[in-house]
């Protein structure tokens, strides 16, 4: 598994980049994990929007679906010109159905519904849901090749105790890190780099990988928070970079 970061920052991005989001790939498969603000534009600089084989998206706030309308006209776009055959699945939960049903794009784009209660098939995953502790509904994803080899996306969440046993097994952590620990009061529905370090530690995961990260104060100190706690490898997530399972 090939996974690259296409934007690190929670709630906006900062100038020419992107918010928190991820290009997975696997023999010859490419999926988009949520799209915001200025996603679209950086999956870009890595594939045609033709290549791409599926979006699941975590939940609906502006920050991790706002580039899907413009993802669907490129869509529209690529089809009309016959350089994309297929729609483009969507994976998503239906627990807000205004957002859901929008999801579902005529020719261009279907979507489908996923729990935490059912399993997906998506390319050569399976891919297992996990509801996060967030102001509004949002899954953790776990996605599992045929050789058990695994990565977990917490999403966006606060502490919570259920997401322990999701994420034990995985090889790979990919934690938000929305604030500093001293501020975690303030910051509700997120993890501070501490708490990421503390998730990785008891579920027993070799790496961390932090992501959706405050613009505020200095990132580094998040891996510091992280590694106060967890044994394990500890890294920002970085857009320049791919990480190999």
């Amino acid at each position: 598994m090939k996974l690259t970061p296409l934007g690190v920052w929670g709630a906006y991005p900062k100038a020419d980049e992107a918010t928190s989001a991820f290009l997975l790939e696997e023999g010859g498969f490419r999926c988009l994990i949520d799209c915001g603000s200025g996603v679209l534009a950086k999956l870009q600089t890595h594939i045609d929007l033709h290549e791409l084989d599926a979006l699941v998206l975590t939940h609906y706030h502006p920050d991790h679906d706002a580039d899907v309308g413009v993802l669907q006209h490129g869509v529209m776009i690529e089809t009309i010109l016959e350089k994309r055959q297929q729609p483009l699945p969507i994976y998503a939960h239906a627990q807000n159905q205004e957002k859901f049903s929008k999801l579902d794009y005529g020719k261009y784009t279907t979507v489908t519904a996923v729990s935490p209660e059912h399993k997906q098939t998506i390319g050569p995953w399976e891919v297992r849901f996990c509801e996060t502790k967030h102001p509004v509904y949002c899954l953790a994803l776990k996605f599992t090749n045929e050789n058990n080899d695994s990565i977990v996306f917490t999403a966006d969440t606060a502490w919570t105790e259920p997401l322990l046993p999701f994420i034990e097994g995985s090889e790979l952590l990919v934690s938000e890190a929305s604030t500093y620990h001293p501020m975690i009061d303030q910051i509700p529905g997120h993890l501070s780099g501490q708490q990421a370090g503390q998730l990785a530690e008891k579920a027993g995961v070799k790496r961390l990988l932090l992501t959706h990260l405050p613009h505020y104060g200095k990132v580094e100190d998040l891996v510091s928070e992280a590694k106060g706690v967890f044994s394990g490898e500890v890294t920002l997530a970085n857009p320049l970079r791919s990480y190999f399972i």
